[in-house]
């Protein structure tokens, strides 16, 4: 019985075509084809040269989930040899700035570079060896499996011994004012060892140039991404903390950066409980100096009557500014948006042919 050849070569396309499918085919019910996975492990430094090489050496070259393991390091500036310790040390990737920025300008600075060397997640760790290299595993662990986009060390911070006492109980209440911030619990809201998605990073727009840690929870927080914390233990410290140089500094800024960040994104709600009070206590002397018009006191409590007034519309006020700084909020997403959309774009390109950016 003779074949028909142009019916075999189609079924025989059929079913090459279908395995493909099976093959390609995910949970989320999307063909996809498989891309190589990229993790990019970034270092912000400052005059780190001494302890430098010893965090190098222990971070991984090889980690679960991922082709390749790569090092960035941020050099913020230094005026040691930190860029030649790097550079000693096997650092894949070097990022000088021309001058010294802050922490959260480096961090930024390092998040553009790992999205332009094609980075599909990235994890950001300290320079003064404080969180343990093998947690590295753990930490990306939930992004890997598609419950996280965002993931934080949690140092236990109420428990350390490393920390001194002062230090554990003004962690633990930043933490709590940041959880109120940003809408959701936060056990360490200061910790520095995180992973975080390309997209995420993407999203990521840092004002503060103290920290970055404090803000980008935030506004995690108003972009309602999702967020988990990994336990971790913390090495002794090899130098005292620069950015904790004392209770009054650190409360300063820290109080600044949480402020802003919540009336950037909560304006309506922090507006309005501060109207709300001032109409209360302006409301409540007015009824006082009706209570005494009505029995004929009210002669000598003219002054009530202007307090009154006075809190009243500075009360009206307040929260007309609320309502201002939620348009204006508006505003500010799509101008968000469109920043992404640049950065997806400016950082799309084959990495092959981008590198880390000049600064």
């Amino acid at each position: 019985m003779a074949v028909n050849a142009p019916l075999v070569s189609w079924l025989e396309f059929l079913i090459s075509y279908t395995k493909i499918c099976t093959l390609c085919y995910t949970k989320s019910g999307v063909i996809r084809a498989k891309k190589a996975m990229k993790l990019i492990i970034q270092i912000p430094c400052y005059n780190e040269a001494q302890i430098l090489p010893k965090t190098l050496a222990q971070l991984p070259r090889a980690v679960d989930g991922f082709d390749q393991v790569e090092i960035l390091v941020v050099d913020d500036g230094s005026t040691d040899d930190t860029v030649v310790a790097a550079r000693e040390a096997g650092a894949d990737h070097i990022v000088h700035l021309s001058r010294h920025l802050g922490l959260a300008q480096a961090f930024t600075v390092g998040l553009d570079a790992c999205l332009r060397l094609g980075a599909d997640v990235i994890v950001n760790t300290d320079a003064d060896n404080q969180y343990p290299a093998e947690d590295i595993h753990r930490l990306v662990r939930p992004i890997l499996g598609g419950t996280a986009e965002l993931v934080i060390g949690d140092r236990g911070v109420g428990n350390t011994p490393h920390f001194p006492a002062h230090k554990r109980a003004l962690q633990k209440l930043g933490s709590k004012v940041v959880s109120a911030a940003a809408g959701f619990e936060i056990p360490d809201a200061t910790s520095g060892f995180r992973a975080l998605t390309r997209k995420v990073a993407l999203e990521t727009l840092i004002l503060s140039n103290y920290s970055y840690t404090l803000e980008s929870l935030i506004q995690a927080g108003a972009k309602r991404v999702r967020v988990a914390f990994v336990p971790i233990e913390t090495n002794p410290p090899e130098r005292p903390s620069r950015l904790f140089s004392s209770i009054r500094h650190y409360l300063l800024n820290s109080g600044v950066t949480i402020m802003r960040s919540f009336t950037l994104y909560r304006a309506l709600r922090i507006f309005t409980v501060i109207s709300v009070l001032l109409l209360l206590v302006g409301t409540a002397i007015g009824v006082r100096f009706i209570v005494a018009f009505i029995q004929g006191k009210g002669a000598g409590m003219v002054q009530s009557l202007i307090l009154a007034a006075v809190f009243l519309i500075v009360g009206f006020m307040t929260f007309l500014i609320g309502l201002i700084a939620d348009l204006v909020s508006f505003n500010r997403k799509i101008l968000e948006e469109i920043l992404f959309r640049i950065r997806r774009n400016d950082t799309a390109a084959t990495p092959e042919h981008q590198g880390p950016p000049e600064v």
